[in-house]
């Protein structure tokens, strides 16, 4: 299976510390947001944890550990956009973002790293000229980093609408003007454009309109086989493979203006102060009432399963560390 840190917040960068001790605890526990006292727990084994995949903004914090994980295969996104300080706040200065994807690159490999440059907005200032000058400057700096640029327009979710009232969606005349130049600029720099979950029909000037996180192109990265249940963690209209994600939402400290996962900075900063680094859940720890289910796990290589596992490594029906 696939643990995803995170879709929901930025795990490198804010909480890299916590992480850590999950990986060497060998277990992790994740509230449902949905149904506040459902906690699932996930054994962090390589015998079934196929691959991590990472999603964020400045890798930098986890960098001098990505040796404890090498027993894990790990694929990483990086989103680096040409943004300022009034949509990203908090977001390190670009270039030290970039130069610690290419330190990670050193480690990992390019094969296993992919620079999202998302999402693309369009306003007074970030216009279409805009991007595209950022976009072939930043496809220089990053090249030799990897052979992959994910490219998304801004989604209108309630949340991004609330923190950010100005925020327009991008027309189909300006995707079609971006992609089209975007595609060439990254094939020249020796990466490939994929599309995450946009419109096909953008796929006639060269994008990949598949997904950024298929069977194929993991399959590829790893040199491996991956057989995952039928429908497990794929969206209609795309053939990503979304794993298990062990993060949570609104406790990102970046700030974005148009981040879909936070509700707010200021909850975002109470939710933060609940964070003991300690603790198998993210943000606070367990609460009378709770219900801890082990997650059902098997390698969608081999199909090892893994009911429950303590964090000795022994293998028990019983849910440990709660």
């Amino acid at each position: 299976m696939i643990i995803s840190a995170s879709m929901r917040t930025d795990i490198p960068a804010f909480y890299s510390r916590w992480f850590l001790n999950r990986i060497r605890e060998g277990f992790v526990l994740v509230r449902s947001p949905y149904n506040p006292t459902l906690v699932s727990r996930y054994v962090l084994d390589p015998k079934v944890v196929d691959l991590i995949s990472f999603c964020t903004k400045n890798p930098e914090p986890l960098l001098g550990h990505v040796s404890e994980l090498a027993s894990f295969r790990q694929y990483w996104f990086v989103t680096i956009t040409p943004y300022g300080h009034a949509v990203e706040p908090a977001v390190p200065e670009k270039r030290q973002v970039i130069r610690s994807t290419h330190a990670l690159a050193r480690v990992v490999g390019k094969g296993r790293i992919a620079w999202r440059y998302d999402p693309v907005l369009i306003t007074s200032r970030y216009t279409t000229s805009y991007h595209l000058k950022a976009f072939e400057t930043m496809c220089s700096l990053l090249e030799g980093a990897t052979e992959v640029v994910v490219v998304s327009f801004l989604d209108l979710y309630p949340k991004t609408l609330r923190n950010f009232p100005e925020a327009r969606a991008v027309t189909q005349e300006e995707q079609e003007v971006l992609v089209r130049a975007m595609v060439p600029m990254a094939r020249r720099h020796g990466m490939r454009l994929r599309l995450c979950y946009e419109n096909q029909a953008l796929g006639r000037f060269g994008a990949d309109t598949q997904g950024c996180m298929t069977k194929s192109i993991l399959d590829q990265a790893f040199g491996i086989t991956l057989d995952p249940p039928k429908g497990v963690g794929v969206r209609a209209g795309c053939d990503c493979l979304l794993g298990g994600d062990i993060g949570a939402y609104s406790c990102c400290l970046h700030g974005c203006s148009y981040c879909y996962a936070n509700e707010n900075k200021r909850i975002a900063e109470e939710r933060y102060r609940m964070h003991n680094p300690d603790s198998p859940l993210l943000i606070g720890g367990l609460q009378d009432g709770d219900r801890v289910h082990q997650v059902e796990q098997r390698s969608w290589i081999d199909g090892q399963m893994v009911l429950g596992l303590a964090v000795d490594g022994r293998r028990s029906n019983q849910v440990h560390g709660c």
